[in-house]
């Protein structure tokens, strides 16, 4: 499984949800797919303790909190089994799951884009990485793969087969992971001076769509702000990760100068930290005392 699938709500398999392609509604907003809850659960309580496994029936616990039935989390922790994101280990009659090196990679991956970049490109340097592909008409599950994961690298189409990004971006991991070296060409350069950079980020991208988002998140969870975080931080701490990463896994991280005024990332940043902030020590207290741990065994 490639990362985008675990930030593309149509790679989650169903596991009870509506539709394939967007999230379910309820009444405190949109349901994340139980992948992405997941992965925000080992992300937020699994990530940062080393070689640890979590019982099935704690998952299960903290995952119906958000709304998730037994049986969707079971039948997702096997299909993530399957597809290397989760170990699976057995104490006795009882079933633990932990990390593996590929869910760590972009669990630390998705912890980069929330934390240390964010939603806001205020120091965007000036150059651009651009990237054409020509592809026989026949691969497109090739093509599909290859547009998911650019526009999670924060490309978007220039044209059809030649892709752009804001800054130095290193793709080539990416393209040989997906065994395209050779029919893709990779090149760093600036915009001429006779390039309108806004009006060509206005074609390139969907900006009213990612606003859109971003606008939505921020009245959602101002609205639990006012309210109080609740009482049960765990499940509100997951829930708002999961959602935050839906929000922001298809913004490129445009030049902030280059974007219309007042762009709502940064206040729907703001809501998501001051949330985070919040829960963050009363969901650790809760997961030590929920949680049902145990050490990863090695082979010897």
């Amino acid at each position: 499984m490639e990362d985008d699938d675990i930030l593309d709500p149509s790679k989650d398999g169903g596991a009870g949800d509506d539709a394939p392609g967007g999230d379910g509604d309820t009444a405190d907003g949109p349901q994340p797919r139980p992948q992405s809850l997941l992965l925000a659960f080992f992300g937020n309580h699994v990530l940062d303790e080393g070689d640890l496994c979590v019982y099935s029936g704690s998952i299960i616990d903290v995952l119906g909190r958000v709304g998730v039935g037994e049986q969707a989390v079971r039948s997702t922790l096997t299909r993530m089994v399957n597809r290397g994101m989760l170990r699976r280990q057995r104490e006795g009659r009882r079933m633990y799951f932990g990390l593996t090196p590929q869910a760590t990679r972009v669990l630390e991956d998705g912890r980069t884009r929330i934390w240390t970049q964010g939603a806001v490109n205020d120091d965007w340097d000036g150059s651009w990485t651009l990237l054409g592909f020509s592809l026989p008409d026949s691969w497109k599950r090739q093509r599909h793969d290859l547009r998911s994961r650019l526009t999670w690298s924060g490309f978007g189409a220039l044209y059809s087969g030649l892709w752009i990004a804001p800054g130095d971006v290193d793709v080539s991991a990416l393209v040989a992971e997906l065994g395209l070296t050779a029919h893709v060409k990779i090149f760093h350069a600036r915009a001429d001076e006779a390039t309108d950079i806004a009006l060509m980020v206005r074609d390139t991208w969907d900006l009213e769509s990612i606003a859109a988002r971003y606008v939505t998140f921020d009245k959602r969870w101002t609205a639990r702000l006012s309210d109080g975080a609740g009482d049960d931080p765990i499940g509100t701490r997951l829930r708002l990760v999961s959602e935050w990463l839906g929000t922001i896994r298809t913004d490129p991280r445009l030049p902030a100068r280059h974007l219309p005024p007042a762009w709502p990332a940064r206040p729907a940043q703001d809501t998501f930290r001051r949330v985070a902030e919040e829960t963050a020590e009363p969901a650790r207290r809760t997961a030590r005392a929920l949680l049902e741990t145990t050490g990863v065994r090695r082979a010897h």
